[in-house]
């Protein structure tokens, strides 16, 4: 039987992220519980801010032309008629041979075009002795200077930052659109494998994989179910169904490859899954498969840590991140300088490389790590960067593009 030949990596990537499209629903809930949400329309200025032409010192409102030519040997003495808060009223205006006190955040008097600093001035009872000029518009922000009426503040797909979150305060919003966030399954099979905290048994290992995948999806604030999957083929489809019934999307940790108890492809067969691919040229991570059933996106990956993590963060992360809305479904990068040369296994594939990573003078340092220690050296890894496909090698100080992990 001749064999499929494997999709390379960027394909891959591409056949993913347009085969799934973000969650239809989304809901409108209260600006303080947004934090890390991902916005589900565009969302536009509702007021200008400031909403006056404000001061931004405290100081004299004053007439420009007036004070133009003030200095200490010829000072200008001006007439104090009031005085301008932040948030209160003043219907006083500024006239020929007057001024207004005025605080930081107060509205520009009618009349006045500048605001003349303090330090500039000198005070007695209602007598302003000024000895400095102040030219039309110093010290004033003007209405809507930070965000005006109509402005585009949030495009759809944007992660909520702090700041965002204070611009679309300021913006008039109380309450945000966004998109659910996706409920994923994560399946981990093996009879192998033990639940964190239980006791082991002898030829038993914990279900590491498993809890790191789940913390990936909680750093991006997803709803995570995890159990561990008993390698009977009955069992295995009894429980990719009912995730497939009632999750968004599933991810199978393990049994992604060929061998006799590698059930996972097998059963997804079985069920009748759309398969876009299984196994790819990339490594480590090669036996990633991605497909759809019942309309969920289905991720299967290997069981080898190394592969595992590289698989979710190279195929099923991005997957799930356009699932959940996000308008660059990929992690950040930044661009680094090799400090020592790589070279890949396989010229047919894009191989991955954990590193460290340190300040350098013009550049990033990135330091790749040898997997001497798969658990110890995956834990500390703090970027992963690509020899393409085709490349046999990458010399020292060579800059690349680097994905961030931390």
């Amino acid at each position: 039987m001749r064999k499929e030949p494997l999709m390379g990596y960027e394909q891959a990537l591409k056949v993913t992220l347009e085969t799934i499209s973000p969650l239809n629903s989304h809901r409108v809930i209260d600006i303080s519980e947004c934090l890390g949400r991902i916005i589900s329309e565009d969302l536009y200025s509702q007021v200008n801010s400031p909403s006056i032409d404000a001061s931004m010192k405290d100081g004299y409102a004053v007439q420009s032309e007036e004070i133009q030519s003030a200095t200490l040997q010829n000072s200008v003495r001006l007439k104090i008629i009031g005085m301008a808060a932040a948030g209160c009223t003043n219907n006083q205006a500024v006239t020929c041979g007057t001024t207004v006190r005025i605080l930081t955040g107060a509205k520009i008097p009618d009349g006045a075009n500048a605001v003349l600093a303090e330090e500039f001035a000198t005070r007695r009872e209602d007598i302003l002795t000024v000895f400095n000029t102040a030219e039309p518009g110093r010290n004033i922000l003007p209405k809507g200077a930070d965000i005006g009426t109509g402005e585009l503040i949030a495009a759809k797909g944007s992660r909520l930052s702090p700041g965002m979150m204070g611009t679309l305060a300021a913006a008039g919003y109380g309450r945000l659109p966004v998109y659910h966030r996706p409920r994923v399954a994560i399946l981990a099979t093996g009879d192998e494998l033990v639940a964190p905290g239980q006791p082991l048994t002898d030829g038993k290992l914990y279900a590491s994989n498993m809890e790191m995948l789940k913390a990936w999806c909680l750093r991006y604030g997803m709803h995570t179910y995890c159990s561990i999957v008993s390698d009977k083929k009955d069992i295995v489809i009894e429980k990719i169904a009912a995730a497939v019934a009632t999750h968004d999307a599933v991810i199978t940790s393990g049994g992604a490859w060929t061998g006799d108890r590698d059930f996972v492809a097998h059963t997804l067969n079985t069920l009748g899954w759309k398969k876009l691919f299984h196994r790819i040229r990339m490594g480590p991570g090669k036996a990633v498969g991605f497909g759809i059933l019942n309309q969920k996106p289905v991720f299967l990956l290997p069981g080898g840590p190394p592969s595992n993590l590289m698989a979710f963060l190279q195929i099923a992360l991005p997957g799930l991140l356009r699932l959940a809305g996000h308008s660059r479904p990929l992690l950040p990068r930044i661009m680094v300088k090799l400090q020592s040369g790589v070279s890949s296994r396989n010229t047919n594939w894009t191989e991955f490389v954990y590193g460290y990573l340190r300040t350098g003078n013009e550049h990033t340092i990135f330091r790749p790590l040898k997997l001497t220690s798969r658990l110890k050296t995956m834990a500390g890894a703090q970027g992963v960067m690509a020899i393409p496909e085709g490349v046999k090698s990458l010399p020292a100080s060579a800059v690349v593009s680097a994905q961030l992990l931390i």
